[in-house]
């Protein structure tokens, strides 16, 4: 488990290797004393867990990694929010290249209601909307945004007020948005919702857009903070040179020498993928990042990451760092047939759900592009991370109904007695 301590995180050992460990030293006549010893070890980290569970919730200093300590601005202070670090396991994907092995990082288990990888660059946003007296945080993203909800959620949690712009069809932007998905969750926690239509998105833009809202609410007597589509800024991309560190850590302490290749990832706002490429470049991972875009094009991603970059005074190219490909498909949030069966498919064979805007877009892409370059990823260790979204599943729950159609009346025999209360419903 990943913790906060003073001005720095750091990651407990796994107890069942020390305890095999120290269990063979006894076998072989070696480990006088050497119960005792482990017991004490187990007993800290109980202790060290315990500690653990009453940091969530609470701004913490910010201990940066070494490799990133030419970075500027550097962040102060963090949030707890997620529950980190999230776990890796292998993915047993049908048909890859020979000798490739792909594994996935479980982002879309940071938490329930914050889950994704939004929790770890709200971990940064907050802390600095909290040190400069913000009362109220305004956000805005598409009408199921995982970063909207994300962020109304964070924001009740720490006291504050949310305003949400979501973006929604010409036709349904003077209804009621109803209680689908992220929406429940926004609403259950009082989050303020603001609709706009694509077409008028479209011609203002998100920062003109909650610019105009800033300053209703500060002439209000508000202290807004403006946090971003995504939370994709450059003091948001510290959550992922963040998850780098985190994940070097766990390469470092997980039984095996495992190392990978690649990173696939989806991208939707760019602050993921700016993240993730700078860490693993700076860092001890150098792994090559492959974000698959599921909105604009991969020259918008590139432009925008190199923004990030050089915002954080990196000194380095976009284009030398992240491999940007184009998963849009029809377009951002928009599926094919294909795509959710896909989504299907992978759930049935593998217990995993991805969501259909996102991570789902980004491992069709990766498929696919597997099936079409096998030499390009044959023998390669590939990480999947998976960035949550599941919530969003539910509005696809339409189009998802002709694929799932595995049910039926169970049928039981006239022969079977019956008796009125033999069964009791609770």
């Amino acid at each position: 488990m990943l913790c906060s301590s003073g001005s720095s995180r750091y990651y407990l050992l796994n107890t069942i290797n020390k305890t095999t460990s120290s269990s063979s030293q006894r076998r072989t006549g070696i480990g006088i004393g050497i119960s005792s010893i482990a017991s004490a070890s187990q007993n800290k980290l109980v202790m060290e867990k315990n500690d653990c569970a009453f940091k969530f919730l609470t701004r913490n200093p910010y201990s940066f990694p070494s490799w990133a300590s030419h970075l500027s601005p550097i962040p102060s202070h963090t949030f707890s929010l997620g529950h980190l670090p999230t776990p890796i396991h292998k993915w047993n994907l049908p048909n890859l290249p020979n000798n490739t092995e792909v594994w996935l990082k479980r982002d879309d288990l940071s938490g329930m209601q914050l889950s994704g990888n939004k929790v770890r660059k709200l971990e940064f946003l907050l802390a600095d909307a909290v040190a400069q007296g913000a009362d109220c945080i305004i956000t805005i993203g598409g009408i199921q945004s995982n970063h909207c909800r994300a962020t109304a959620v964070a924001a009740k949690y720490l006291n504050l007020d949310c305003y949400l712009i979501l973006r929604t069809s010409k036709v349904l932007v003077d209804q009621d948005p109803g209680l689908t998905g992220n929406l429940l969750v926004e609403r259950l926690v009082g989050a303020h919702i603001e609709l706009i239509s694509r077409e008028e998105y479209g011609k203002i833009g998100s920062v003109t857009l909650t610019n105009i809202l800033k300053e209703k609410l500060l002439k209000e007597g508000r202290r807004p903070y403006v946090i971003p589509v995504g939370g994709s800024n450059s003091l948001g991309t510290w959550g992922y040179i963040e998850a780098i560190r985190e994940l070097e850590q766990q390469l470092q302490t997980g039984a095996g020498k495992l190392k990978f290749d690649d990173i696939v990832v989806a991208c939707g706002s760019g602050g993921t993928i700016a993240g993730l490429s700078l860490g693993s470049w700076l860092g001890t991972l150098k792994a090559k990042i492959h974000a698959f875009a599921v909105c604009d094009d991969p020259d918008y991603f590139y432009d925008f990451t190199q923004g990030l970059l050089d915002g954080l005074n990196a000194g380095v190219n976009s284009r030398d760092i992240v491999n940007v490909l184009n998963a849009k498909g029809l377009g951002y949030a928009i599926n094919t047939s294909e795509e959710l069966n896909f989504v299907k498919e992978i759930a049935a064979a593998t217990g995993v759900v991805l969501d259909p805007v996102y991570s789902g877009k980004a491992a069709y892409g990766m498929l696919k592009d597997m099936a079409e370059n096998p030499k390009k990823w044959e023998g390669r260790k590939v990480l999947f991370i998976h960035t949550g979204g599941l919530l969003g599943l539910y509005d696809e729950v339409d189009q998802m109904a002709p694929l799932v159609k595995n049910w039926n009346r169970m049928d039981v025999h006239e022969s079977v007695p019956r008796q009125d209360g033999i069964g009791k419903m609770f």
